[in-house]
């Protein structure tokens, strides 16, 4: 198979703001090139380990004046938070950079169906790359005007994904590669603001991505994590365990208010 030379959308959106906050999200995309929506399974194709309804999420981030960058491109054509040598980030078992098994374990191409790599090369040259150059290039302007910049990587997951971790995961899930992606003020301050009803642990099983391991440099003023969301905090249940994706009417708004918080809480920062 052919691959095409150009793509159906944009790789991602990008938004300018005029806070030292860059909000990204690399696992919202939700879009299937032609070579991977020829070969994926069924189950597949309900892109089941998609960060469900984060732009929705943080759908506050323009009266802030915060930036954002968002993907477009599902996860399964390009996973933007592996490194471009797709080096294994953790030990334990995962997903790399041309992910092909779901968090199921279950196959996500149907046999002799995976994309050819004249296909992942030009993923990785289309929608990759100009995802990163992106992030670093605005990181680095953010820092110029304000003196430092902060990162947030903005993710979800389900609460239960056997794969990947034992049991059930806490609500709020922080990574900062272990304290070197960031000052210790910017992991203090996003877990003293959540509220009592919300669990939450940092550096856990996710201690951030490629993104925030790569962009996080302290050292030279900006200062990156991740937010792992457990998506039993906004979705329906019921329907997520039948591979049906909806936003929870009551969960919502509590969600929203406190990630509104958090993000709010970082742009008051200074370093």
């Amino acid at each position: 198979m052919t691959t095409h030379n150009t793509l159906d959308v944009t790789a991602f959106d990008f938004v300018q703001g005029d806070s030292p906050i860059l909000v990204s999200m690399p696992h919202s995309g939700l879009n299937l090139t032609d070579e991977v929506q020829a070969g994926i399974t069924e189950q597949a194709n309900k892109l089941p380990d998609t960060d469900w309804f984060i732009p929705e999420l943080y759908d506050f981030l323009a009266s802030l004046d915060i930036g954002v960058i968002k993907a477009n491109y599902s996860r399964y054509v390009i996973d933007l938070n592996r490194p471009y040598d797709d080096k294994p980030l953790y030990e334990s078992k995962t997903t790399g950079l041309f992910p092909d098994i779901l968090f199921d374990e279950s196959p996500i191409y149907a046999e002799g169906k995976t994309p050819s790599d004249e296909h992942r090369t030009f993923c990785k040259e289309q929608i990759w790359k100009p995802y990163h150059e992106t992030i670093e290039q605005e990181l680095a302007r953010l820092k110029a005007k304000f003196g430092y910049a902060i990162l947030f990587d903005a993710h979800s997951i389900a609460a239960e994904v056997p794969m990947l971790f034992d049991g059930t995961l806490s609500d709020f899930n922080w990574g900062t590669n272990e304290g070197k992606s960031c000052d210790e003020l910017l992991a203090n301050t996003v877990t003293q603001v959540l509220r009592p009803n919300y669990t939450q642990i940092l550096n856990g099983r996710f201690k951030g991505g490629y993104i925030t391991r790569h962009f996080g440099q302290p050292e030279n003023h900006i200062h990156a994590i991740q937010l792992e969301l457990s998506q039993a905090t906004y979705l329906n249940d019921e329907l997520a365990k039948q591979s049906v994706y909806q936003l929870d009417g009551m969960k919502l708004p509590l969600i929203k208010q406190q990630l509104h918080e958090v993000i709010e809480a970082c742009q008051h920062l200074r370093f």
